[in-house]
Order: C-alpha cells, then structure tokens, then sequence
C-alpha cells in the first residue's frame, strides 16, 4: 500500500506494518459549539442552517486543499490564509484542553468563553488584518522521574487557538506528504499507536534486529526546532 494519507482507509506503513488500528482520524472538523441558541425557534433555526451551510463551505474549502496537495506534490500554495475562519477558529477553541493552565495573559479557557463570538470576530479581524502578534509563552516547570525538571513553555488562550486553526490547514498539505510509518506530531495518530504498529511488525514480519534511538536532551539543546523543517520539507513551499 502506498505512503499517501487517507482517513478512510487502514494502511502499510510504506508496505511494512500495518497497526491493527487505523491511527488517522484527520481530515472532519468537529462542529462542537458551532451552533448558537436564539430566543425563537425562527431564529435558531434560521441561524443554525446559514452556520451549517458555512461550515460545509470551509469543510469544502478545506478538502480541496488536500485534494491539490494530493494531485501535484510540487504544487506551491501561496494563498492559505483565508482558510482560518471564524469557523475554524471556533472549532479551535472548542478542540482545547478545558483545564490548562492559563499563558502569560492569565486568560482561562472559561474566561475566553464569556462573549466568544465577539472574542473570535476580533480575533480574525486582527489575525487578516495583519495585526495579531503572538504572546511570549509561558515558562514551567514539570518533574520527570529522574528528579529532573522538564521546562514547558505555556502559550497564551489566543495563540493556542491560532496555532490550533494554522495546524489544521496545514495538515491538508503535509498529511499527503507524510510516510505511512510517521506518527509524531500527526493529527489522530499517538504512541499508542505506534507501540501497536511495532508489535505487529515484530510479531508478524521476519525481524533481524531492532534499533532503539533515545537522544538524550535534544529538542532542550538545539538553537532551533527540527520538527519544522520535519513538517515543512523544501519540496513542499509556502511561500
């Protein structure tokens, strides 16, 4: 089976292993809290049709990305940004851990969700317009089990929501540019995941040897993030 990205169908890791589990859930925008409630039953129902008929039109919009990026793998997209709707930064927030400790603004999830619609029509105004500027994260501090501390950096509420929307879009292109036997940092796949495609490699395919890699420390060292150019090869341009 070939390396391409597909939500619907369960597949080889490059012809290899296959998980017992299909791990890519990607591709349907959950439509939690996409709805409002009006007083009258004209209203809402009013409402709730033009909401529906736009979230299709981004869900639409969104899959013809990916259909572009599946076609021509040397295909050059310069015009993304109308893709983060208020829809989409919507179904962003919603996506949010409810509980996370809040960034540098203080702001909780529930203090964001007073006047939401407000707060995410300002949000895109300022995010089109060329006037949103990401926060400074936050720096903490978790245990690990050796005694030392793991440092973490706490965006602000806004920019979670931003980075949650960007990420979408961009996983229309990158998931098709994806190997089968990727699973960091994808959307709908986890470790367990990955356990569950090396057991059955193991146990089902003639294994020579393993090797197990642990680089000690190497995302705390280096002066910038391998992970972006991991996600954005050079044959694949933004820009």
């Amino acid at each position: 089976m070939n390396h391409k990205s597909n939500k619907h169908v369960g597949r080889e890791s490059d012809g290899r292993v296959l998980p017992a589990k299909c791990p890519n859930k990607d591709g349907k925008l959950s439509a939690e809290g996409a709805e409002e409630r009006r007083p009258t039953k004209e209203n809402t129902e009013q409402t709730t049709a033009s909401q529906i008929q736009s979230w299709g039109n981004a869900l639409s919009g969104l899959s013809r990305v990916r259909e572009a990026a599946r076609r021509d793998k040397q295909l050059q997209f310069t015009a993304l940004l109308h893709h983060v709707s208020v829809l989409l930064l919507q179904d962003s927030f919603y996506a949010l851990k409810r509980e996370a400790a809040p960034g540098v603004d203080g702001v909780t999830w529930k203090d964001y969700e007073t006047d939401l619609d407000k707060r995410l029509e300002d949000l895109h105004s300022r995010v089109h317009g060329g006037t949103y500027r990401a926060q400074p994260s936050k720096r903490a501090y978790i245990l690990k089990e050796d005694g030392r501390q793991r440092p973490l950096g706490i965006a602000a509420l806004e920019d979670k929501i931003v980075q949650h929307a960007v990420g979408k879009v961009l996983n229309q292109i990158y998931e098709e540019d994806f190997k089968g036997f990727s699973y960091g940092f994808r959307p709908g796949r986890r470790q367990h995941d990955a356990l569950d495609a090396l057991w059955m490699g193991i146990m089902r395919k003639k294994v020579n040897w393993v090797l197990d890699a642990d680089v000690r420390d190497f995302l705390d060292r280096v002066p910038q993030c391998p992970l972006i150019h991991e996600i954005a090869p050079v044959d694949r341009p933004l820009l």
